[in-house]
């Protein structure tokens, strides 16, 4: 029984993992049938706020009256529109690299908002994943460059997504670690509702200007993608509760890890990434400050 009680909640960490892991695939998918990342956000997230109302409708109300919530909002909403979009127009190793900066947010977020002590552990994972940062960002086959062309600095889009989208997901975890307190369903719904409002926002803003296109007619063939992407998102959701719930704070953060893995494997077999050396050793320090952050002991940081 004890097994059981370790083994069932890893494999629903894992499971979230690898949902989110692979999730640019049908984001891709939707993409060639005409809907924009943007607005298959939008789309799927409406989706599990509509599941959610009807199944906790009192999480409306909570989510409300609850201030700390709205920053939930806006955390979780830019962190699914950055990332979901970036996977599709970017390297996805790349950009999930780039994601996982979240150990060089965190320590600097939870400074200001849980107001705890910057020590040398802490400086520690800062640096390793900087280093990592600007070993992924150097410009490959440069020669003699200078100012901002000789910096390692995001250059693309993706680039850009990848890094706002890890800075808004530990902005994200740092909120639910302060509202620990609220309900389970008022925190998820926050979150989905977010994933809905920020990139449905983005996308009638970009649209009306004309820099991408308003979203398709409904067919059968796109619609029914979103669908099964919404319920794959509502069981990740499910399975991350269940599983964080039961296992210590840091054994989930280092099984999470495993998104990285699942992303990187996933689009190397599907011929949709490159595993570059400046990405392998970048990428290998900033899982190392991951792994730092994950591990480290509950009394001191």
């Amino acid at each position: 029984m004890r097994n059981a009680t370790t083994v069932l909640p890893a494999l629903a960490l894992t499971l979230n993992a690898l949902i989110w892991g692979t999730s640019w695939w049908p984001f891709r998918r939707l993409q060639a049938l005409g809907l924009h990342p943007l607005w298959a956000t939008v789309v799927v997230y409406l989706v599990a706020v509509a599941v959610i109302g009807i199944l906790r409708p009192r999480a409306f109300a909570q989510v409300l009256r609850t201030p700390a919530l709205w920053v939930l909002v806006l955390a979780s909403g830019a962190t699914n529109a950055a990332f979901n979009w970036a996977v599709v127009i970017g390297d996805v190793v790349r950009v999930v690299l780039l994601f996982y900066l979240m150990p060089l947010w965190t320590v600097l977020l939870a400074r200001v908002l849980l107001d705890e002590p910057l020590t040398r552990a802490a400086g520690l994972r800062v640096a390793l994943a900087l280093c990592g940062a600007a070993i992924v960002l150097w410009p490959a086959g440069a020669g003699p460059a200078t100012g901002w062309d000789a910096l390692p600095l995001p250059r693309a889009l993706p680039d850009w997504l990848g890094v706002v989208g890890g800075f808004s997901f530990a902005l994200n975890n740092v909120m639910l670690r302060r509202e620990a307190r609220q309900p389970d369903a008022g925190r998820a719904l926050a979150m989905f509702i977010g994933g809905a409002l920020v990139a449905g926002t983005l996308a009638c803003t970009l649209a009306a200007t004309s820099q991408l296109p308003w979203p398709p007619a409904a067919a059968p063939a796109w619609v029914g993608v979103a669908l099964a992407l919404a319920l794959l998102f509502l069981l990740s959701n499910l399975a991350l509760q269940f599983g964080a719930a039961r296992l210590p704070a840091n054994v989930t953060s280092v099984v999470m890890l495993a998104e990285v893995v699942f992303a990187s494997a996933s689009s190397l077999l599907w011929g949709d990434g490159r595993l570059t050396l400046p990405l392998l050793a970048g990428g290998s320090l900033i899982v190392l400050a991951a792994v730092r952050a994950a591990t480290r002991p509950a009394a001191g940081h």
